[in-house]
Parts: structure tokens; C-alpha cells; sequence
């Protein structure tokens, strides 16, 4: 086994936080149940935010980022797992305050790790990450609601980011027609590749949906990852019994509103957590986005990158001029 390992280090200088790929000896990692052999990474808003400093999402640096990571069990103590065994790790404390999969091993509970599932490989696995299973949560909410294709279309905001183009791909996968929110026209992806039925500007969603107490009911349901506005908007739209999933809150963390598509039309706001989900409920929705919600063109939504790379691609997250996923490649 190697002694040392990359990793993108975020450094505190002077209320200044550097980033540089450094290396590090494995025994500087926690004592822990599994050593993992990292081969892939995902990249998200929340690593963008631990990389820039951001105190709400990490606490101690110097840090290594990766709140997701997919690999192979290299060190067992645990009965759950053995030598070979290869896992998905996301949410939990993986990248916050506990090192992440921005370097070429993790030490972690075994309690973090879920088995790879079957028509799944490492790399598809993190085309998922943390922004996949929070769009296929929602999803499932959507479904387990009773929406179903027949009851008309989905609104997904944030449709070109992480969470949005993955909830897209998925609900076109299993037979729905989605409207798609972004502030990027960007077609081609939008329509062609994750297929949907249509694009719709934030600025213009907000101003037509957004600006009664209550709009025309348009769609059985939505999906949020932006919050603000446009969550206001897209709840005053959903038709009677409609559900609306929200996880995100990079437009703003207020939701103003009013309260009538909650009181004439019965309409559900459900809050997603993809960190604390219970690994049972974990395991059932990876194993739906292995087999039946499994885009065809998964690959099709990711870049892969190196580690080198890495910093641009955080700053192209930070800035909101991503297109779907990132995902990082460590040499294995």
C-alpha cells in the first residue's frame, strides 16, 4: 500500500485560503473502520464553498474537500465490508470536517459507506454524487406523492446545474415532461441531451409566475435547487395536490410567499436532506439510479477532470458557469 497520497489542500493564510495539491501520509488520516482507495470524486457547490473558506460548511483547515467519493475497500475492521469491496460514500461528515475525496484515500466509518450497486460503475456512480441522490430524492417524493406522467409537467429550476440536470435526466428517463428553469440558454443540453420538453429563463419564470398571490396551475409538480423567487414561483404554478421538492438555495435562502397554493390548492413543500438519509432509504434510491432511473446518456452530462484541474472547475462552480457535472479522476 502506498505511504503517501495526493490531495487538494486548503490552506488558512492570513484570513487567506490557498489552494495547492500537496502530498500526504496516509497515517495522517483518522483511525477509522475502511481505508478506501479513492477512484473517483464528485465536485459540488459545497466542496466550492469548503475550498473558498466558507466557516458554515468547514470549520478546521487546513482541509482536504470531496464530499463524495467512490472507490475501493483497501482496509477492513468492520463485518460490513471486506478487502475489494467497492462503495459509494456520500453526505455525512465526508468533506466538511472529515477529509474528503479530493485525495487519493478517505478513512471513514463504515456506517458512511454504501455497496456499489449492480449496472453502476465507480465512474456513473459519481456522475451521481451528492447533487444525483438529492435529485433522485426528489423524485421519489414526486413519485411516492401519486404524481405520475399522466398529471402533466415538472418545472425543474437550476435545470443546467448539478441537482437540476440530473432531476431532468431522470424524470425524462421514466416518462415525464419537464420544463426547465436556468440562467443559461443552453438548449442543446437542456432539450437534446437531458431532454427537456422546454426552457424557460429564471428572469422570465420569475416575472409570469411570480407575480400574483397565486398563478394559472401549470405543473403537476417542481423541483428546486435554487430557492428565492423562483421556489415562490413555481409553488403559486403547481396545479391541485402538487408536490414541490426544495434543496437548494443558491438565488436566496427566503422563501416570501404566499399562502394560498398551500390553502385552496393543498400543495406540498418538502424539504430534501441527502445528508442525513437513512442508509436503507440510501441503498433503495441507488439502487433505483442504477437500474430503471438510469439515463442512457449518463456520461453524456459529466466533464472528467484531473486534479490539476480541479481548482478551475471550483471556480467555475462558485461563479455559476458550470454545465452539469464534474467529476474528478484520481490515478489509480
Amino acid at each position: 500500500m502506498d505511504a503517501t497520497f495526493n490531495a487538494l489542500v486548503i490552506s488558512e493564510n492570513a484570513g487567506q485560503y490557498v489552494q495547492k495539491i500537496k502530498q500526504i501520509a496516509i497515517d495522517k488520516l483518522p483511525d477509522n473502520d475502511l481505508l478506501i482507495k479513492v477512484h473517483y470524486s464528485s465536485v459540488n457547490y459545497k466542496d466550492a464553498l469548503s475550498s473558498s473558506g466558507n466557516k458554515g460548511v468547514t470549520k478546521h483547515y487546513p482541509h482536504v474537500p470531496g464530499v463524495d467519493a467512490a472507490g475501493v475497500v483497501i482496509e477492513s475492521k468492520s463485518a460490513l465490508f471486506k478487502t475489494g469491496d467497492e462503495v459509494i460514500v456520500t453526505g455525512y461528515d465526508l468533506g466538511m470536517d472529515t477529509w474528503g475525496g479530493f485525495g487519493e484515500y478517505i478513512s471513514i466509518p463504515a456506517a458512511w459507506a454504501v455497496p456499489l450497486p449492480k449496472g453502476l460503475s465507480l465512474y456513473e456512480s459519481m456522475i451521481y454524487g451528492t447533487a444525483g441522490f438529492t435529485a433522485a430524492l426528489s423524485v421519489y417524493q414526486i413519485i411516492n406523492a401519486g404524481i405520475t406522467p399522466s398529471k402533466g409537467e415538472i418545472a425543474v429550476s437550476g435545470a443546467t446545474g448539478g441537482v437540476g440536470s440530473i432531476a431532468v435526466a431522470i424524470l425524462n428517463k421514466i416518462g415525464f415532461n419537464t420544463t426547465a428553469i436556468s440562467g443559461k440558454n443552453d438548449p442543446d443540453f437542456l432539450n437534446k441531451i437531458l431532454g427537456a420538453r422546454q426552457f424557460i429563463s429564471r428572469e422570465e419564470f420569475v416575472n409570469k409566475h411570480n407575480s400574483r398571490a397565486l398563478h394559472t396551475p401549470i405543473f403537476a409538480a417542481g423541483v428546486d435547487t435554487v430557492g428565492g423567487e423562483v421556489l415562490s414561483g413555481i409553488i403559486k404554478s403547481v396545479q391541485y395536490s402538487g408536490v414541490v421538492t426544495c434543496c437548494g438555495m443558491v438565488a436566496s435562502p427566503e422563501l416570501l410567499t404566499s399562502i394560498f397554493p398551500f390553502i385552496l390548492r393543498g400543495v406540498c413543500l418538502t424539504g430534501i436532506d441527502s445528508v442525513q438519509a437513512p442508509m436503507s432509504h440510501r441503498i433503495q434510491i441507488w439502487q433505483l439510479m442504477a437500474s430503471g432511473w438510469k439515463p442512457a446518456n449518463l456520461t453524456q452530462l459529466s466533464t472528467q477532470i484531473t486534479l490539476e484541474q480541479l481548482p478551475d472547475a471550483l471556480n467555475q462552480i462558485l461563479k455559476g458557469q458550470a454545465k452539469g457535472r464534474f467529476v474528478l479522476k484520481h490515478n489509480v
